[in-house]
């Protein structure tokens, strides 16, 4: 590949333009907004001129409504030898795509699993995609070529290329994508009117809950548009195991004991059922999840204290797996928490009091 069109330089867009002009690649940027465009092009994503040819790769950036209309004009104009767009839903696309005469033999739809709670080419990197997902749902009428123009830029952007059917792609981000956003909004949204004693004891764990609910509403109004079903049939099997938990705990106030042992057996079944969903998701390099043990260090809020403690981290010859930070509410300072190999864990934490660390526990 050694040209490309990217149609749209909002995050995504605009972080697979870094990519590619990183590697090499001539980009031509587009889009409806020529401050997003011009914005993308001086941060190093590429050029706002046209190309005065067909590039090797088109790649629409565009919201799951818009995909379709964006690679038929695109295609219309002959802008590329192959087309691929980048939105979470897959199935429509492809579909009004056909229905609008688009050519599906040069067409190829993707998904980079990556992304953040801001948007725009600002928000935008060049390694954003570095060792994530990156699905692709070629259908039985995909050029080779095209597919080849695909996974080049799969790997041109540092991700790891997943093969699968589009329908399939659909369920699967309604599951571990789409619902997540719903549930955690609807979490965060008990916030907004609660007192504010309560919010002032939030911790971590309302804060992973809730962090994703900082999303823009718009993109995911126009993403849960394009894939309504597969969402609401999660939500669906999610309120009944509401309706059975809020059942399980009423029955944790009743007076007999025998209502209140089966209500506590309800909930620990709950519970259990959510260690071994955890259990599933992968962790680091893809790997199953590890049994890390955390590390523990009050550290208060200046600067170069976080380089400082995975330095000394660093001279003790081990490796941190993974990092918390949980913030002292009111106060500059807080909970850094190490994960770290079991076998490690005693080793760093006397490292760092002889370094003059706070080591908890």
């Amino acid at each position: 590949m050694r040209t490309a069109l990217v149609i749209g330089t909002g995050l995504i867009g605009t972080s697979t333009a870094l990519a590619l002009s990183s590697r090499g690649v001539r980009v031509h940027l587009a889009d409806r907004d020529p401050d997003s465009v011009r914005t993308a092009a001086a941060l190093g994503a590429g050029t706002d001129e046209p190309p005065a040819e067909p590039v090797d790769l088109a790649i629409a950036a565009v919201p799951p409504a818009h995909i379709a209309q964006t690679l038929a004009e695109a295609q219309r104009r002959g802008a590329a030898r192959g087309y691929v767009d980048v939105g979470s839903v897959k199935e429509g696309p492809r579909r009004q795509l056909a229905e609008l005469g688009g050519d599906l033999r040069a067409y190829l739809g993707s998904h980079p699993l990556a992304g953040r709670e801001r948007s725009g080419p600002l928000a935008a990197s060049a390694d954003l995609f570095e060792g994530r997902p990156w699905v692709l749902t070629p259908s039985p009428e995909t050029d080779t070529g095209v597919l080849n123009l695909a996974l080049e830029l799969v790997a041109l952007c540092g991700a790891v290329p997943v093969v699968m059917e589009a329908e399939a792609h659909d369920r699967a981000v309604a599951l571990v994508s789409h619902t997540p956003q719903l549930v955690s909004s609807l979490v965060a949204a008990r916030l907004a009117g609660a007192d504010e004693s309560a919010v002032r004891l939030c911790g971590q764990g309302i804060r992973d809950v809730t962090r994703i609910a900082a999303s823009q509403p718009q993109m995911w109004i126009d993403i849960l548009s394009a894939n309504p079903g597969p969402v609401a049939d999660v939500l669906a099997e999610i309120a009944a195991d509401l309706n059975e938990t809020v059942r399980a705990l009423r029955a944790l106030q009743a007076d007999g004991e025998d209502e209140r042992r089966d209500g506590a057996a309800a909930i620990e079944a709950v519970l259990r059922r959510g260690n071994e969903g955890r259990e599933r998701v992968p962790g680091k390099h893809g790997a199953a999840p590890a049994a890390y043990e955390t590390v523990a260090v009050h550290i208060t809020d200046r600067p170069g204290e976080l380089a400082r403690i995975f330095a000394d981290a660093g001279a003790a010859g081990i490796n941190v797996e993974d990092v918390r930070i949980e913030h002292a509410t009111g106060q500059q300072a807080g909970l850094v928490q190490l994960m770290v190999d079991p076998v490690a864990a005693p080793r760093l934490a006397a490292a760092l009091r002889e370094h003059g660390w706070s080591v908890r526990g």
